[in-house]
């Protein structure tokens, strides 16, 4: 055994170990990218979702997004008001107000109101479904009832309840990521405050609907003229709630015909 030419091995490589040793950490210094502490900061005001709720792929590329300048100060919803105080303290701004919100589905249309097409077999996806004559239900507007929505919920806050998603509004942050995912678009967020909605997002005329599904707006008017406020137009085929007007007084709830406006209290 040649001890020499093991010696100088091992030489060799210590030496190449601690040249490129050398190389990287004069790199490193060279190529920092400096960070802004703001950012570190406000990473640690926030809730850690990392929900995507506020438009941004995680909490921190938010933070960096806020200290840039390209994020407000209160983009994040699950944080809601008291975190956008934090960050705005860090940011030495002014606090701006965070409007919950909560996500609605836009439809009424259970195993039991709507009418069906045909029965689907193939991958268990909404969005799958719903590029096969737009799904199950005969109504094209009605929720698939696959359960995408409840895949990317992260506060379990939405599941499928006889083939319809149901949110559970205790737990809903409002942070969208089901609004964002849902293929039909029937999944909206709506201000906290406003405890009821119009529960169907078809376009269709009256006689179409009444044809499809049992609770299905048919855009009658019984609610506009009931509304104590005006808060209630009909645009479209279908009745809409303007937030900004509704008191909440369930006038349309309980005069609705077709019980396609409801309460979630």
């Amino acid at each position: 055994m040649n001890w020499s030419n093991i010696l100088m091995a091992v030489l060799s490589l210590t030496s190449m170990g601690v040249i490129f040793g050398v190389i990287l950490g004069v790199a490193s210094r060279i190529f920092a990218v400096e960070t802004d502490p703001r950012a570190e900061q406000i990473i640690a005001v926030l809730p850690s979702a990392n929900c995507g709720g506020c438009g941004y792929a995680g909490c921190a590329n938010f933070a960096e997004a806020v200290v840039s300048g390209d994020a407000p100060t209160n983009g994040c919803a699950v944080g809601g008001s008291a975190v956008a105080k934090l960050v705005a303290e860090i940011m030495g701004q002014e606090a701006k107000e965070v409007i919950p919100m909560k996500a609605v589905v836009k439809c009424s249309a259970d195993c039991d109101t709507a009418k069906r097409k045909y029965t689907y077999e193939g991958f268990d996806t909404c969005r799958a479904v719903s590029t096969i004559a737009g799904g199950e239900k005969a109504c094209s507007f009605a929720c698939c009832g696959h359960g995408d929505c409840v895949k990317v919920c992260r506060f379990g806050a939405i599941q499928v309840i006889d083939g319809l998603a149901v949110v559970d509004r205790d737990k809903c942050t409002g942070c969208g990521t089901c609004a964002r995912t849902c293929p039909k678009g029937i999944i909206q967020l709506r201000p906290a405050q406003c405890d009821h909605d119009v529960l169907c997002s078809s376009h269709k005329r009256g006689v179409e609907v009444r044809d499809v599904c049992k609770r299905g707006c048919v855009a009658c008017g019984v609610c506009v003229r009931n509304c104590h406020n005006n808060a209630i137009r009909l645009e479209n085929n279908l009745a809409v709630i303007d937030p900004e007007l509704c008191i909440n007084c369930h006038a349309c709830v309980d005069s609705c015909p077709r019980h396609t406006i409801r309460g979630f209290l």
